[in-house]
């Protein structure tokens, strides 16, 4: 189950857990592999809110997606906690996390603990605005897990309006942090990254007979996504895609307008963009899959047709993945049958 489907369910646990308790102290040297400049820092966080610290910070925890951005641009955290496992978590499934501490595999719980003993100086993850909050701290998360805000200035780049946007708000915190973000690997995959959303622009806005909706099927529900909070679709839409938004979004967590499966078909695309978190590479066995579980889904008649592309749903942070995401998508785009929801 998604972090941002999960957090409409859940209620924060009331549970404590004083700092004080939280172990010693580790001696381990920090795992930046950043020249840290020397002498104050600064940073404008997601929130709007300035950080400001009398050093550069060195000992990072990061959260998985915001880990993947530092890591991109040769930031190596102390830690990452992360919403599932390593080993299927979208940003960490391919890094070299040794010598990395894992201080969270499921969404809502961090060791808070074991946090504590690496002395972090900063905590870097996603702002939300729709929930004013950062991953890990979200309504939701546990009463305990939400103690590593404590632990250090927490700080990352918006989940708001782009994911292009995201991605160069991290490529300024590496920079603050120390970070070569002119360095000629770096240089290339933004270089790939604009060629790739060009073409996708060009067949996108040749495609005005095709609709789109973006949609997270999980167990008995259907949720259909609201581009106004899921930046990658609104950059899609700002590159000519005619993807829909539902009618109704929940009123409680407008993320998502979540239906039931004996109204699975209210809405009736030419090609459905499927929440790939799962996994990335067999959306259209994700699509089969379901539609055995849940025959009704296949009243949706793009489904039925497995007329699915995958949508990198909220883990895209970096150039590079943009443009193997944007590739793929764009490929789904132009050999799509805009007759198929009719």
């Amino acid at each position: 189950m998604t972090s941002r489907i999960r957090s409409a369910a859940l209620v924060a646990a009331s549970l404590a857990l004083p700092l004080s308790a939280c172990g010693g102290s580790s001696e381990a040297e920090p795992a930046s592999g950043a020249d840290a400049p020397s002498g104050p820092w600064s940073f404008t966080d997601g929130s709007g809110e300035e950080v400001t610290l009398d050093e550069t910070p060195t000992r990072i925890i990061a959260h998985a997606g915001a880990a993947r951005a530092l890591m991109s641009f040769g930031i190596e955290p102390v830690a990452i906690y992360a919403d599932e496992s390593v080993d299927s978590d979208p940003n960490l499934r391919d890094l070299d996390l040794d010598g990395i501490e894992i201080i969270g595999e499921e969404w809502g719980k961090i060791d808070v603990e074991k946090a504590a003993s690496l002395r972090p100086d900063l905590i870097v993850a996603d702002w939300w605005p729709a929930e004013e909050a950062h991953s890990g701290v979200e309504n939701g998360v546990e009463a305990t897990s939400k103690k590593i805000a404590e632990l250090a200035p927490m700080v990352g780049a918006t989940q708001g309006e782009s994911i292009l946007a995201l991605a160069e708000g991290y490529e300024d915190l590496a920079k603050s942090l120390g970070a070569d973000v002119d360095d000629a690997e770096i240089a290339a995959d933004k270089e790939r990254f604009e060629e790739v959303r060009a073409e996708f622009e060009e067949v996108a806005t040749s495609r005005d007979d095709l609709s789109v909706y973006a949609m997270s099927p999980y167990e008995d529900k259907v949720y259909v996504a609201n581009p106004e909070f899921a930046p990658e679709l609104l950059d899609f839409i700002a590159w000519g895609l005619d993807l829909k938004a539902p009618e109704t979004p929940d009123p409680d967590f407008p993320y998502w307008e979540t239906l039931s499966m004996e109204n699975a078909d209210k809405y009736q695309p030419d090609l459905i963009l499927w929440d790939d978190r799962d996994d990335l590479d067999n959306v259209a066995e994700l699509n089969a899959d379901y539609g055995e579980q849940q025959p009704t889904w296949f009243s949706i008649k793009a489904a039925e047709a497995g007329a699915v592309a995958s949508w990198p749903a909220f883990w895209l942070h970096t150039y590079g993945d943009y443009a193997d995401q944007l590739e793929q998508l764009t490929e789904a785009i132009r050999d799509a049958d805009g007759t198929v929801g009719d």
